[in-house]
């Protein structure tokens, strides 16, 4: 009798403990979705950058330098960092803020503008080519393209997207696309809604397929200290 006594008190101890651990996950839910339905309702209060804006200094920018790519960047980044000195990276020509991005099997040239737990500004692109997947994400993408060109594709459809230089394509948040940019593409990317969640697949080639753990690294200290610098000046 004393065996099956362990084993009833084993399965007790067992039921237990899984009652407790649902106890937590449900009480750690009630506490968090009134947070994050707040803010979520709220979240057009916390964006720092205007899309009239970046279409507006992206277009200028075209039209003042052409097929001059740095020329346009820098004419960009130093107009949003007078607008925005204390969100704006300006360090576009230091090599160490430029870093690779590999995401949904694309590969590029990233270098980060702005990044917070609601917003993120890049320039992104490449000199010889990409194609990938967009990923489905918790934010709504704006792309501006600033030089080449970028196509889209949508199943059930039978020809492609094209956004030319001074053309924006918007991913609306949840929605997916494969793209190519083909050869001297470079665009201003800007993503707003929930960020944190879109780290899991900017991070997940770089850990589960080129293992560039020095790629990696940089992406990480420049993205966290962005999102830390915004935070403690109380933006998020």
């Amino acid at each position: 009798m004393a065996p099956n006594k362990s084993k009833a008190s084993s399965g007790g101890g067992c039921s237990c403990s899984l009652t407790k651990v649902l106890t937590i996950i449900g009480a750690l839910i009630g506490l968090f979705f009134p947070i994050y339905y707040i803010l979520e309702r709220n979240l057009e209060k916390f964006y720092i950058f205007e899309l009239d804006h970046l279409k507006d200094v992206s277009s200028r920018g075209i039209e003042k330098y052409g097929n001059d790519t740095g020329k346009i960047v820098e004419y960009i980044v130093a107009e949003l960092h007078e607008k925005y000195p204390r969100h704006v990276n300006p360090k576009w020509n230091v090599p160490e803020e430029w870093f690779f991005n590999n995401a949904g099997g694309a590969m590029g040239g990233m270098y980060i503008i702005h990044s917070s737990i609601t917003e993120y500004l890049i320039i992104f692109g490449t000199a010889v080519g990409t194609e990938g997947h967009s990923g489905r994400h918790t934010a709504d993408d704006y792309f501006y393209i600033l030089s080449g060109e970028q196509w889209a594709y949508v199943p059930g459809n039978f020809t492609r997207e094209v956004y030319p230089a001074g053309a924006m394509n918007h991913m609306h948040r949840g929605t997916v696309k494969q793209y190519k940019m083909p050869n001297d593409c470079f665009a201003l990317e800007y993503a707003r809604g929930w960020i944190p969640p879109m780290l899991f697949f900017g991070f997940a080639d770089g850990v589960f397929s080129t293992l560039d753990v020095q790629t990696l690294y940089r992406t990480v200290v420049v993205t966290g200290r962005e999102m830390i610098a915004n935070l403690l000046i109380g933006k998020i």
